[in-house]
């Protein structure tokens, strides 16, 4: 059984806004959300600039209409507002809701809530705490939360976790062996990765420069982005919005950081996803670009879309300038920024790029565009080479 995949909700929180509407209206106006710390506790908050969501707890937990006591972490609360609009924009019934799968990405869990323990011999709450700790946790208090009861399962391939998911999910369905599934991810910010990331050196003080020939590394985000996908023939009518026509994976085990300098795996992952569904380089209308600041990063990428579109390659460019690098998350919250850049015909560029690479003759888009978008590719490349390719299409 082989069937089409069509997308028929959308829901997002990241730096730029609470749902897919505010996020919209931001990417169309180029706002930010790169900002200075204000929610994180970290030792760093003066060094660095990050792409938080503008909402503390107590008002996500408000938002959600949930007790302001309860221990639960950020990571939870993401994925409970972007799953819950998607799902509403789905117009679900409980009972299709109930028998819908959940497949989730992310690379924290409910770390940022754990990591707050200081002294495990007299936290009151420890085992509380600690239940939120696993990966797999964060999708089951997920499913709960929007009633979900069918297939359930987790994603945590570093950066490519959520559109892995959604790969997933597509395969599943195209397969027969399910009908439809909430796919996506979510991750907060948190310590851990902050000083990880920043022991590797990889971090930008300043707005990142995706592409740029001055970049100089990444501004972490965080946020949530899921997308409802079912199978075509059971879609109501009048709700599908694109398709999900292409997707792919590769790894080309360069190192275990690094992304290969020839761009070998991303070059796989873009070429397989376009063989899939059925369209060569000349019908990409756009590259939503993994595009992380990282010198290492942009120039792997910018040379495999080079090398594999050649003469003709599509305007490109990174969000992440905006949003910030939200690891986990990146593959689903830029699928819906990919959706919407079909269903709004409008190709949403970065920004703070001036001067492209000295060996690089190609150069991202630099200001938002209006033409035909017919076919859309994101990409998301994980550490240790894990690439993955996502195409969305016109209807």
């Amino acid at each position: 059984m082989s069937r089409k995949v069509v997308v028929t909700g959308l829901g997002i929180i990241s730096a730029l806004g609470t749902g897919a509407e505010n996020n919209m209206i931001a990417l169309s106006e180029g706002h930010t959300g790169i900002a200075s710390v204000e929610h994180l506790k970290t030792r760093l908050k003066d060094e660095f600039v990050l792409g938080e969501v503008k909402c503390s707890n107590d008002e996500l937990k408000h938002l959600l209409g949930i007790n302001k006591q309860l221990l639960i972490s950020r990571t939870c609360l993401l994925a409970f507002h972007a799953g819950r609009e998607a799902l509403e924009m789905s117009g679900l019934k409980e009972d299709e809701i109930k028998s819908c799968g959940l497949i989730s990405g992310t690379t924290v869990g409910g770390m940022d809530l754990t990591e707050q323990i200081r002294d495990f011999t007299t936290e009151k709450n420890l085992k509380k705490i600690l239940s939120n700790h696993p990966c797999g946790d964060t999708t089951e208090k997920l499913a709960s939360f929007l009633g979900i009861k069918g297939f359930t399962t987790t994603y945590n391939t570093a950066c490519s976790s959520a559109a892995n998911a959604i790969m997933f999910a597509a395969r599943l369905i195209k397969s027969g062996r399910a009908d439809r599934i909430l796919a996506g991810g979510t991750d907060a910010l948190s310590c851990f990765t902050l000083n990880g990331f920043n022991s590797l050196m990889i971090l930008d003080r300043n707005p990142c420069r995706p592409f740029d020939q001055s970049r100089s590394g990444l501004n972490l985000g965080e946020g949530a982005g899921y997308i409802l996908l079912e199978a075509e023939e059971v879609a109501k009518p009048g709700k599908a919005l694109v398709y999900l026509s292409g997707y792919a994976n590769s790894n080309d085990a360069h190192h275990q950081t690094a992304s290969s300098p020839e761009g070998t795996g991303a070059i796989l992952s873009m070429q397989k996803a376009m063989e899939v569904a059925g369209i060569s380089c000349s019908e990409v209308s756009y590259i939503n670009a993994h595009g992380t600041g990282t010198p290492n990063n942009d120039a792997s990428e910018a040379r495999a879309i080079a090398t594999l579109f050649g003469p003709n390659v599509p305007p490109y460019s990174s969000t992440k300038s905006l949003t910030g690098h939200t690891l986990g998350a990146c593959g689903g919250i830029e699928a819906v920024f990919s959706v919407k850049s079909i269903l709004n015909q409008e190709i949403y560029a970065g920004i703070n790029f001036t001067l492209s690479d000295e060996d690089l003759d190609i150069s991202p888009l630099t200001h938002n565009r209006k033409g035909q978008i017919n076919h859309v590719l994101s990409n998301s490349f994980g550490f240790g080479g894990n690439n993955s390719s996502l195409i969305f299409s016109k209807i």
